[in-house]
């Protein structure tokens, strides 16, 4: 009992091991039908242009027991392998490329197992077809020989393309590029190439002919698009000739030629026929069918026509030989023919050149004199010329040309035929003149037209030219310019002028002569043209520099020509500068320079331009003077009368001062003027008025400017009122009495009218001395520079009183006024004094008054 316990445990378990194994199913596949992209693969079809890496199906299937399962792909020996699999996910991708022309079926077993069990199958994927194939033209390439004489519309090849692709991607079309360029046509689903209707084939006028067949698939999808391939060939279509066109002659046409040294017997000219069938030809047959009239015969095989006859027994210059080419079989018939018409010329021999004949036979020089600048169109009648070819015909025939300066001279006739006179024409006549030319030589040239020799021979023509007045003296220059020194004396050479006249002999002498109104100083010497001053003649820069006149040069026949002369008379420092007073006397208010001016008389810079400085003061640290404008003014240090004070015990502030005025000439001329100043420290009232008239002293125009501006002002606000007036009495209904408008009378320009508002107050005796000079030239030019404005003169101020006597000092040494240095003497002019002085306020008050009067007098203000 005890074994048998033992024993039971092991057999029940062993029963149960092998109850276990027998229970293990086998793995097994999906099989989801052939549109499944799952399974087992069966009845799969791909494209063959599926991209490789493409993920194409999914191995699907399952363990009875529920283990995990594997899939693989294999191979049997010797296969590509186009595919690979995802062990556990069952994913196949493709990772070769398809082509169905190569394999369109693919034999693979899959495999799926659980471990324990393994199920394979062999399973078949179909490769579909894409359109990715070009159609292919065989047996090319394509030569076809085609005789001239078939039959439009005939068939005369049949073009073969095939395509691997399948349905329409391998049905292929025939097309012809440029159909209508060509004579044939392609049935496009047979590729049958025919002769197009209507149209034949010419061996002679082409013999080849190339045609592009074009074929072309039907078109499918390739990767999704679709595609539409196509191929080109060429097809070489050979014309065959046929025996249908007759000979012709090639060189037409035939020109032969005679000559008068040919011999009997001698070949002229040979005539060349071809059979017009040029693939096949036949040999040609010549003969002279008729003009030869016994003097010319053929050869019948070459073609080479001779003269059997003399040049001498011709009787006729041109012969018309009409020929016949016909064609003959290898048989010896007589066929195709055809006709030509060769022209013989009989022709003299050229052996004569032209030659020049004069008056007593042949002559090479023929010579003339004649006048110069002869009438365009006259005839060298002096000339007698002959020329002459004794050949015949065109040997004969010679043109006729002048060789030398152009344009002068024409020849006529230019074309001869065997002889001729020679007439030689004038064609430009100022050409022919005797300053350019004394003598004119050509060359008569006669040449042969239309000879091969080109005989020519040629003869010298001379003309000797003889002179005539026909030229007008002619200056150098149309103006002439010329400079001369004040200070030259009388018979100075100025200024040498030139003509000259080309012509010979007295018509080239020339005479000089001047005139016109500037030239009453000078002289012109007649044959030299040296133009000179007057024996008597005083030039002066300051009197008249300018000077201009016409000078004429003739010629013995009174022909001439006139030139312009402009003579500036240049300025010499022969003035010094003048003071108009050799000693002035100035008032000078402390602040506010004086003046002092010199002129120059001088016509030029730097003659006329004065520099001026102080030669001589006491003492001589006072006074500053401007060395271009002649203003004298105090040291900048000395402000006051108290200053001055303590510089002199002079208690009344007069000086006196040598200045010079000196000039920038060369040699420099200079004087010398004695000013005596008197300084004071003159105030006016306080006022505006007074003030702007003290300010204006020396410009009373500006006082006047702003004073008539305010009249102007007073005007027109009186214009205003009235015109107010005038409007409100218009719309007013009353009766306004009639006023009296009386016009003012003007005052009488001496009169003087004291204003006592004008009138200045005085802070001391010191006033006294202050003097307001006017001067009406200094209206008329302030500035002194000779530039007046167009300015009214108002009328001249009263004369003030003449000034009280200056006391001298007798302690004051006596001054002496110096010499005006320089060679010469200055010309002084005297002009009168301005004597006296009067008090400020009654001259500029008595000024004013008057401009005012005028202006007013002007404007014509009425008084109501």
């Amino acid at each position: 009992m005890k074994h048998v316990r033992h024993f039971t445990p092991s057999l029940f378990l062993s029963l149960v091991h092998v109850c276990l194994v027998q229970a293990n199913y086998a793995p097994y596949f999906f099989d989801n039908g052939a549109r499944s992209t799952n399974g087992n693969m069966a009845l799969l079809s791909l494209s063959e242009d599926t991209p490789v890496g493409t993920h194409v199906y999914t191995l699907n299937g399952t363990d009875p027991e529920g283990d995990p399962v594997t899939y693989d792909l294999t191979y049997e020996a010797g296969s590509r392998r186009y595919f690979s699999v995802d062990k556990n996910l069952g994913n196949v991708t493709l990772i070769e490329e398809l082509d169905r022309e190569k394999e369109d079926e693919i034999e693979v077993i899959v495999s799926i197992s659980d471990g324990l069990s393994t199920v394979s199958e062999k399973v078949r994927i179909l490769v579909m077809d894409a359109n990715d194939e070009s159609p292919e033209f065989i047996n090319t390439p394509y030569i076809v020989e085609v005789p001239e004489n078939t039959p439009s519309s005939s068939s005369i090849f049949k073009i073969e393309a095939i395509d691997k692709d399948t349905g329409s991607g391998g049905s292929i079309t025939y097309f012809l590029q440029n159909i209508h360029a060509n004579k044939f046509t392609i049935d496009r689903h047979s590729g049958v190439l025919r002769i197009k209707t209507g149209v034949t084939l010419d061996y002679e006028k082409s013999r080849t002919h190339f045609v592009v067949v074009i074929a072309k698939d039907g078109g499918g999808k390739l990767r999704g698009d679709n595609k539409v391939f196509s191929a080109t060939t060429t097809v070489t279509i050979n014309v065959e000739d046929v025996q249908d066109t007759p000979p012709m002659f090639i060189g037409t046409p035939y020109y032969g030629y005679v000559y008068e040294d040919t011999l009997a017997g001698s070949e002229v000219l040979t005539v060349v026929a071809l059979d017009g069938d040029r693939g096949k030809p036949n040999n040609i047959h010549y003969c002279i069918v008729n003009g030869s009239e016994g003097s010319f015969e053929i050869s019948n095989t070459t073609g080479a026509i001779s003269v059997i006859k003399s040049p001498n027994q011709l009787k006729k210059e041109v012969y018309e030989l009409k020929v016949k080419a016909s064609e003959t079989s290898q048989e010896g018939d007589i066929s195709e023919h055809t006709f030509a018409m060769v022209t013989i010329r009989v022709v003299d021999l050229n052996n004569h050149p032209p030659t020049f004949y004069g008056e007593n036979g042949p002559q090479n020089r023929f010579e003339l004199t004649m006048y110069e600048h002869p009438p365009e169109g006259e005839i060298l009648r002096g000339l007698k010329i002959t020329v002459n070819d004794s050949d015949q015909g065109a040997n004969a025939k010679f043109n006729l040309r002048l060789v030398g300066p152009g344009g002068i001279f024409r020849v006529v006739p230019q074309t001869v035929l065997n002889e001729a006179q020679v007439t030689i024409i004038v064609e430009n006549s100022a050409a022919i003149d005797y300053e350019s030319f004394k003598v004119l030589t050509f060359k008569l040239l006669a040449m042969e037209v239309n000879t091969p020799e080109k005989f020519s021979s040629t003869a010298d023509v001379v003309i000797r030219l003889l002179d005539t007045n026909d030229n007008v003296p002619k200056f150098s220059s149309d103006y002439y310019i010329a400079r001369i020194p004040e200070n030259s004396p009388g018979g100075s050479n100025v200024v040498a002028v030139t003509a000259t006249d080309p012509d010979s002999g007295l018509w080239g002498e020339i005479k000089y002569s001047i005139y016109g109104t500037g030239a009453d100083l000078f002289l012109i010497h007649p044959s030299t043209g040296i133009i000179y001053t007057q024996p008597w003649a005083v030039l002066d820069a300051e009197v008249n520099s300018k000077y201009n006149f016409y000078v004429k040069a003739e010629d013995t026949d009174g022909k001439y020509s006139l030139a312009e002369v402009f003579i500036t008379v240049l300025d010499v420092n022969d003035h010094s500068p003048e003071f108009n007073e050799n000693i002035q006397e100035k008032t000078m208010i402390i602040g506010s320079p004086v003046k002092i001016e010199a002129i120059d008389q001088d016509a030029e810079e730097p003659n006329n331009i004065v520099d001026y400085s102080i030669m001589q003061a006491d003492p001589a640290n006072v006074f500053d003077i401007d060395q271009s404008t002649g203003e004298i003014k105090l040291k900048s240090y000395i402000r006051s009368l108290d200053i001055i004070h303590n510089i002199t015990n002079n208690k009344d502030c007069i000086w006196s001062l040598v200045v010079q005025a000196k000039d920038r000439g060369s040699p420099s001329f200079s004087t010398t003027a004695v000013l005596k100043i008197d300084i004071t420290e003159e105030t006016l009232h306080k006022g505006p008025m007074a003030a702007f008239l003290m300010q204006t002293k020396d410009n009373p125009m500006k006082a006047l400017g702003v004073l008539a501006g305010v009249m102007g002002i007073m005007v027109l606000i009186t214009i205003m009122i009235s015109t107010a007036m005038f409007w409100r009495n218009k719309r007013s209904n009353k009766v306004m009495p009639v006023r009296r408008i009386i016009k003012k009378r003007q005052m009488p320009p001496s009169r003087t009218v004291r204003m006592e508002w004008l009138k200045f107050k005085r802070p001391s005796n010191a006033a006294e001395k202050f003097v307001v000079e006017e001067d009406v030239k200094s209206l008329h030019n302030e500035n002194s520079n000779n530039n007046v404005q167009a300015v009214p003169v108002p009328p001249a101020a009263p004369l003030p009183p003449p000034p009280p006597a200056l006391a001298t000092r007798g302690d004051a040494p006596g001054w002496r006024v110096p010499t005006v240095s320089g060679s010469l003497t200055p010309k002084h002019v005297i002009k009168p004094k301005k004597k006296g002085h009067s008090s400020t306020h009654n001259a500029l008050v008595s000024e004013l008054k008057m401009r005012f009067e005028k202006r007013n007098a002007a404007f014509g203000e009425p008084h109501i």
